[in-house]
């Protein structure tokens, strides 16, 4: 039997996807137990509050026993080879999940494990960031079709993800970008094939943001980017989400943010704690998502 890893949105039909949204909704006693007696490694080269946290509990109630890794623990590459590794690991757990730097680690590690590896997240995508996102769009808006989703910012990982997922479950995608850190034309045209969606890419904020339903955002500087901080800062300055420009979207409006979030910066004190703002409803989802997903990967239908 072919074994099924989660490395990126796109590893997923739309059916699949929206399997696993439903998945996230059931009960834990309607799930059952598919990891009773497994372990579930957790490999951490980049540390998360809500990555760990989130997926620490999701496989508890999932019944398997998960198992906090640091990255220097095992030492990628270093202390040890990344197929070393993952072939001693896939022996003793159900599956394997890795927070890390480079896309190509779990990309490397899947193309060995017998058993499924997750990314917690990757310079390239963080795909249960996106299933939570989607999650909390769902019991915000209720059917998402139609539903146009505005980015402000880096076009990163999190926005590639979020960009996957968005046109997949029936949405428009807008990212608003300054020069050097867009989507390129290829990238906007392989996200538009992806489903009925339209992708936009521009570099004015407000032009993305006018009649939005959800307007996300990230940090400015990403764990690994510390020495590019003035840098950032300078460039990303007319990126950020205010009161101004919550404005100009749509009536029903909600505010997202993955967190940590720096107010001042990405986005105004006054946003990200104000009404629209649905950041922490966001984190908590970041459980009943991983929750979804590993029910998925561990053959709950």
């Amino acid at each position: 039997m072919t074994v099924r890893h989660l490395l990126n949105i796109v590893d997923l039909s739309v059916d699949e996807l929206a399997l696993i949204g439903d998945l996230s909704d059931r009960s834990i006693d309607d799930l059952g137990r598919p990891l009773a007696g497994g372990g579930v490694a957790l490999i951490f080269e980049k540390p998360s509050n809500r990555t760990r946290q989130s997926m620490e509990m999701a496989v508890v109630q999932l019944g398997g026993h998960p198992v906090y890794t640091r990255g220097e623990e095992v030492g990628l590459d270093a202390r040890e080879s990344v197929e070393d590794v993952i072939q001693i690991l896939e022996g003793y757990h159900a599956m394997v999940a890795a927070r890390v730097f480079s896309h190509g680690v779990v990309e490397r590690m899947a193309a060995l494990s017998t058993v499924p590896v997750i990314n917690m997240l990757s310079d390239w995508s963080h795909p249960l960031q996106a299933l939570a996102d989607v999650r909390t769009m769902r019991h915000e808006f209720g059917a998402l079709s139609g539903r146009i989703v505005a980015w402000v910012g880096d076009y990163n990982n999190v926005a590639r993800s979020l960009g996957e997922v968005c046109v997949m479950s029936g949405m428009s995608v807008r990212f608003a970008c300054p020069d050097g850190f867009q989507p390129s034309t290829v990238e906007c045209d392989r996200l538009s094939q992806l489903g009925p969606g339209d992708v936009a890419s521009t570099d004015d904020p407000a032009e993305a943001v006018a009649g939005a339903n959800a307007i996300h955002t990230d940090t400015w500087v990403s764990m690994g980017q510390e020495a590019e901080v003035e840098k950032r800062h300078k460039i990303f300055d007319t990126y950020s989400v205010t009161d101004a420009l919550m404005s100009l979207a749509a009536d029903d409006a909600i505010f997202m943010h993955c967190l940590p979030a720096y107010r001042g910066y990405e986005v105004a004190a006054s946003v990200i704690d104000g009404p629209a703002s649905r950041v922490i409803r966001q984190g908590h989802d970041r459980m009943h998502a991983a929750r979804g997903a590993l029910a998925f990967l561990g053959g709950v239908r």
